[in-house]
């Protein structure tokens, strides 16, 4: 009887190695260094601005629609996402964050508001341009 507590206390103890052996590596291996944020996905297409008929609109996530901002409309992330959204003819970029949803038949990746697209460059005549979409996820990103 006495060896029925030992051997429950032994295999007890032998369940917590295995444990902290599977855990270790993790705990262990975490640094402090500021890291910058990953990139999750990218994609490529066209993204057009926001006609100005929506300033002051809420938008789906329920914010009211400032052409100022940094936002944009995207279908392909969830709301609150931050976006890396680079023209691909000038090379600048803008780091914006979705708060509304495209029209399902448009085919564009990105809408911006009218802020974001002058950053980059695509406010010409027809308002469209090609553009590298990085997704960067839902924390705002240092600059």
């Amino acid at each position: 009887m006495k060896y029925a507590f030992t051997s429950a206390f032994i295999k007890l103890m032998a369940v917590s190695l295995l444990f902290f052996l599977f855990f270790a590596g993790e705990i262990f291996s975490q640094d402090n260094k500021p890291k910058t944020a990953p990139v999750e996905k990218v994609f490529y297409g066209q993204a057009s601005f926001y006609a100005n008929k929506f300033a002051g609109r809420k938008t789906a996530s329920g914010e009211i629609f400032s052409q100022t901002k940094m936002t944009c409309a995207c279908n392909a992330v969830k709301m609150g996402t931050w976006l890396r959204v680079t023209n691909v003819r000038t090379k600048k970029s803008v780091l914006v964050k979705v708060n509304d949803r495209i029209h399902p038949k448009m085919k564009r990746v990105v809408d911006l508001s009218s802020g974001a697209a002058k950053k980059i460059g695509i406010t010409s005549s027809n308002g469209v341009g090609r553009v590298k979409v990085e997704v960067l996820g839902t924390t705002k990103p240092a600059k």
